[in-house]
């Protein structure tokens, strides 16, 4: 066996990999209930996905994608009121949803993508003003 320290977003956790017997055949081991516990201070929570904005410019506050995937839902309409944090959107990439939330508060002026439309990083979602 064989001890290795890997880094992940920042964090280290140590793992111990096993030798594998050549002449051995293996079946993958049933999905646990929960992952496995780092023995490092877990880290804290996911928030939701925190998307890159232009700055304000005449046209509003650009909310753009980011990252690359597929808008399953839409959930802020055009003339709505939005507070800060306020789901816009579903965007699934790696089949994991991410939440696109509002920066700041505001009303949304435009809509630039539909429900199943691909994006890619940095594609114009909203507008907000």
């Amino acid at each position: 066996m064989k001890k290795y320290i890997v880094t992940v977003d920042g964090e280290k956790y140590e793992v111990v990999v096993e030798d594998a017997d050549p002449n051995a055949t293996y079946t993958p081991a049933p999905k646990a209930a929960e992952p496995a516990k780092p023995e490092a201070p877990a880290a804290p929570a996911a928030q939701p996905a925190a998307q890159p904005a232009a700055p304000a410019s005449a046209n509003g506050l650009k909310i753009t994608a980011p990252l690359p995937g597929t808008i399953n839902k839409i959930v802020a309409k055009p003339g709505e009121t939005i507070k800060k944090g306020g789901v816009l959107c579903i965007l699934e990439a790696m089949k994991m949803e991410n939440e696109i939330v509002a920066p700041q508060d505001g009303k949304v002026v435009s809509v630039a993508v539909s429900e199943g439309a691909s994006v890619n990083t940095g594609d114009l979602l909203f507008v907000l003003e």
